[in-house]
């Protein structure tokens, strides 16, 4: 089994603002241009607050049986960088939705209400198990944003490269925290591996799914269906996706641990390069 970090890599949670409303309105189509890239990171941060919003409260629910005062004070920073990941991303999406792309249904009241129903049909280990393998999505993402100068290259507004930098540099950080906590408190590697079957098999069909409806309430879109067609070839055939089932498909070999991908070095770079001494976060922080 995979020892816990070293206290010097305990999650942080950075009290952090972005500055969205310097980005033109008029500017829809934020991620180079392309419409059908947009309109999936832009589906991707309508599902960050109300998603992490449930990590937490998985990890809450078993929190009292958890006694080691190191996986503790991990916990603590997983939830702190969770609910920044969530404020932040809701002031993003606030933006998002004036600039007209239809993600506000994700994150009302009342889907918040069917998904507390949702969780509570399961049992909190369960629920552990779907956070866990959640964040190995987020972890796979991360480096690969991270690691890859073609996706840094991808010309964006650059208060959006920031929070997505923040957002995957705290991912890394924290990848291993629900993982640890299911193992701690009597999670079977059946649980673990059998969840994330399910949610490897529902992965593609439910990401083609939401990206068409978003796109089909996009009116440019529906006038321009060449164009969607060949952006979303190049979208899925891109740096995002390549090979990212087989990442994924990691997870679900028995005896796996995050900490088996090593991002110490990849995390020490961007550590330095937002928030060292001359880091080009450093401004953003409170």
């Amino acid at each position: 089994m995979t020892s816990a970090p070293p206290a010097t890599t305990y999650p942080k949670a950075r009290r952090i603002s972005f500055r969205f409303e310097q980005h033109n309105s008029n500017d829809k189509y934020f991620v180079d241009g392309d419409m059908v890239f947009s309109h999936f990171v832009a589906g991707l941060s309508g599902g960050f607050p109300p998603g992490e919003e449930s990590f937490i409260r998985s990890v809450r629910r078993v929190a009292e049986l958890v006694t080691d005062p190191v996986l503790k004070k991990r916990v603590a920073g997983f939830i702190g960088q969770e609910a920044m990941h969530g404020q932040e991303h809701r002031q993003l999406n606030d933006k998002l939705v004036d600039m007209g792309y239809p993600i506000e249904w994700i994150d009302t009241d009342q889907a918040k209400e069917r998904m507390l129903r949702l969780e509570e049909r399961f049992a909190p280990l369960v629920h552990l198990a779907a956070t866990a393998a959640a964040e190995h999505y987020t972890a796979v993402l991360a480096q690969r944003v991270l690691s890859s100068d073609e996706i840094q290259n991808i010309p964006a507004s650059p208060e959006f490269w920031h929070l997505l930098n923040w957002h995957a540099l705290e991912e890394l950080e924290h990848k291993s925290v629900a993982f640890d906590v299911f193992r701690a408190v009597g999670g079977s590697e059946r649980t673990r591996i059998g969840v994330m079957a399910g949610l490897f098999a529902f992965t593609m069909p439910f990401t083609f799914g939401t990206l068409a409806i978003s796109l089909a309430r996009d009116p440019v879109a529906r006038r321009q269906p060449v164009r969607v067609a060949q952006e979303a070839y190049a979208l899925f055939r891109g740096p995002i996706f390549r090979g990212l089932m087989a990442e994924l498909a990691q997870y679900l070999r028995p005896g796996f641990h995050p900490d088996d991908i090593d991002t110490t070095a990849l995390l020490q770079q961007w550590q330095q390069r937002l928030f060292g001494e001359e880091g080009v976060l450093v401004d953003h922080l409170k």
